[in-house]
């Protein structure tokens, strides 16, 4: 069956959608909604039949129910991707369960919904889906987007790494119970943390965050659990702790490495149980908020060292989220630098524009151990000194002037547009854990081209997936 989309005008890009469902009235429905957006709906009751439309019309989203004779939707979705893993694919399903849910995602899948189906939900998220598309697609025509393209909730960039974790976040955060978070420090884990929140179903309840490098030892439980009167010396009255306070919202436990192993024990068994103790108290009582712990530290070392529980570490990581560090994002400078420029041109009320040619090479050429929370900090303090419309060297902390590029690396070095593109694509290769499907794909390049120019580079890196 085949619905044409109601209005194809030349500006707007037609949208294909393949929806698989063994249940035929279910899938009339479906069709029904999402012809009504600029797409081609082609559906099947056959999950076989299914796989043969995306292979010949290669649609931008497939919608597959996850239980049908034949094969599942997993292992339709396991194809699609091996297939084409550009396709965004949502699952639907009569029976939801958080862990499939996050299976589901972590295979691949844009989103996961639980039938029957409200026609207006359903409606809202293949909006969604259909502006994330055409949003993807003006991106690669539109240069002059780039600083709204650029910005995701409280972040900035459009490296490849950033735009990995973006998409993840998006995915995720409708799910998610626990989410580990890691990364570098002053990389924005924060940032992510408020992102997952804000787009997860309970963005509307609180979100609380607590660092647990700053629990005083002895403390940590009553502020995290809460306490009794006369629990211990100074407790003068029932307390709350942080678990009960975020009810209905979410926990963000900032340094998670550093909580004690009492602290550890009590977390698991909120994770575990969705039940907190309060210091003194034999009670329980029940709590449902989301967790998402963040540090940067290796939490497998110190399992190794037995100063981290095995078991909270794998509960706490049954989704992760690593965060680049800025070294790892480079590219992504310039606009860092003009968003943090502008911010502080309106916070101090001074015209500050840009930054002076030489100011921009110490800029470029420092390592930035500090991350993006140094970058700011430089930044906000140059645009608080500087008397000018531009900040000039003069204008940075000593230790940026005094940066030199490392041997290794020579301040001018010419190479061909040849290296450039080897070099550039071994990058992309890394940054997709060596998923070459995936990496011609965020080059927009064939995968073809992509074995010819990494067998100029590196021969072994060339051979088939």
């Amino acid at each position: 069956m085949i619905s044409p989309g109601q209005d194809k005008t030349a500006h707007s890009p037609i949208l294909r959608v393949v929806a698989i469902d063994d249940d035929e009235p279910h899938l009339k429905f479906v069709a029904a909604f999402l012809s009504q957006n600029q797409v081609e709906v082609f559906t099947s009751t056959d999950p076989n039949a299914g796989l043969r439309l995306i292979e010949t019309k290669h649609p931008h989203l497939v919608v597959a129910d996850l239980m049908m004779p034949g094969m599942t939707g997993m292992e339709i979705l396991e194809k699609i991707t091996n297939f084409d893993p550009s396709i965004e694919v949502v699952l639907l399903t009569g029976s939801y369960s958080t862990d499939s849910a996050v299976q589901a995602i972590q295979q691949g899948a844009c989103d996961y919904l639980t039938k029957p189906l409200q026609g207006e939900k359903l409606q809202a998220r293949i909006d969604s889906l259909l502006d994330e598309l055409r949003g993807r697609q003006r991106c690669l025509e539109l240069e002059n987007a780039l600083a709204d393209s650029s910005q995701f909730a409280a972040m900035v960039g459009r490296s490849v790494p950033m735009l990995e974790m973006f998409r993840q976040i998006r995915r995720i955060a409708q799910h998610f119970r626990t989410v580990l978070v890691t990364g570098e420090t002053g990389t924005g884990k924060e940032l992510v943390a408020k992102a997952l929140h804000q787009l997860s179903p309970v963005a509307t309840g609180p979100f609380l965050a607590c660092n647990c490098s700053t629990l005083v030892e002895g403390l940590a439980e009553s502020e995290l659990f809460g306490h009794v009167k006369g629990a211990f010396t100074g407790a003068v009255q029932d307390r709350i702790g942080l678990f009960e306070a975020a009810n209905g919202g979410t926990v963000f436990l900032d340094e998670v490495g550093e909580l004690s192993p009492a602290a550890q024990a009590k977390l698991l068994r909120v994770l575990q149980n969705q039940e907190i103790q309060r210091v003194g108290s034999t009670a329980t009582r029940k709590t449902d908020a989301r967790v998402i712990a963040a540090t940067h530290r290796d939490l497998r070392s110190m399992i190794a060292n037995l100063s981290f529980r095995e078991d909270l570490f794998y509960r706490l990581a049954m989704v992760q989220i690593k965060v680049p560090s800025l070294a790892e994002r480079k590219e992504d400078l310039p606009l860092l630098k003009r968003h943090f420029l502008k911010r502080f041109s309106e916070l101090y009320n001074k015209p500050v524009h840009g930054l002076t040619r030489r100011a921009e090479l110490a800029l470029s050429r420092y390592p930035w151990p500090g991350n993006i929370r140094e970058l700011e900090n430089v930044l906000g303090n140059a645009s608080m000194m500087t008397d000018n419309e531009e900040i000039d060297i003069g204008d940075l902390p000593e230790h940026i002037r005094a940066s030199k590029v490392p041997a290794s690396q020579p301040e001018s070095k010419l190479v061909s547009l040849h290296e450039m593109e080897k070099a550039h694509a071994l990058v992309v290769l890394e940054s997709v854990q060596g998923n070459k499907v995936r990496a011609a794909e965020l080059l927009g390049i064939s995968r073809a081209k992509l074995y010819r120019i990494l067998a100029d580079s590196h021969p072994e890196s060339a051979e088939l997936d």
